[in-house]
């Protein structure tokens, strides 16, 4: 199977938002327990301010299904969508001393495992690295652990986010861009 893949634009909000959700619930599934992943929803899921700013790609298979998608910003905020706004800073980074993001990652359950997150980690590698950063930083779900491991990044610190008291846990992990 091949894929292709664009910047999203706003027409892709309904499918990206339905991806999402459908990641979180079942991918989640056997890295949390079912009340940590209904509290993830409150973390995680879009900033539309990626898809606005140009960074955030989808991928699609060769049929024209929506396999994957996410992004990268030049922006401070680390992780979080547009709902969970205590997590927002719209600040833009200084490339030459601050770590470009790499954002919401999600890929549908059917796709996983076939190089879909892969794809667009290297496409948001290349992006910022493109504009001048030298080092990514990421906020991965213990799903999206063993994959970002793989391409090379390392934990920074473990966390847990509390959402009406219950833990969810999050590794912040960080690369060197070459």
């Amino acid at each position: 199977m091949s894929f292709s893949h664009r910047p999203a634009t706003t027409a892709d909000l309904p499918r990206l938002k339905a991806l999402m959700a459908l990641a979180i619930d079942r991918l989640q599934a056997g890295f949390l327990t079912p009340e940590q992943v209904v509290a993830s929803r409150a973390v995680m899921g879009l900033d539309t301010q990626l898809v606005a700013d140009g960074t955030y790609f989808l991928v699609e298979s060769d049929d024209g299904r929506l396999a994957g998608c996410g992004g990268w910003s030049r922006r401070a905020t680390l992780y979080g969508g547009d709902h969970s706004t205590e997590l927002r800073e719209p600040r833009l980074l200084d490339p030459a001393t601050e770590a470009a993001r790499v954002r919401a990652m999600y890929t549908h359950p059917d796709f996983a495992r076939r190089g879909v997150g892969r794809l667009i980690l290297s496409l948001c590698e290349d992006a910022a690295a493109r504009e001048g950063f030298t080092r990514a930083e990421l906020m991965a779900t213990l799903a999206g652990e063993p994959l970002y491991r793989a391409c090379g990044y390392v934990e920074i610190e473990r966390v847990a986010d509390n959402v009406d008291g219950v833990p969810v846990p999050l590794v912040r992990m960080g690369k060197a861009l070459n």
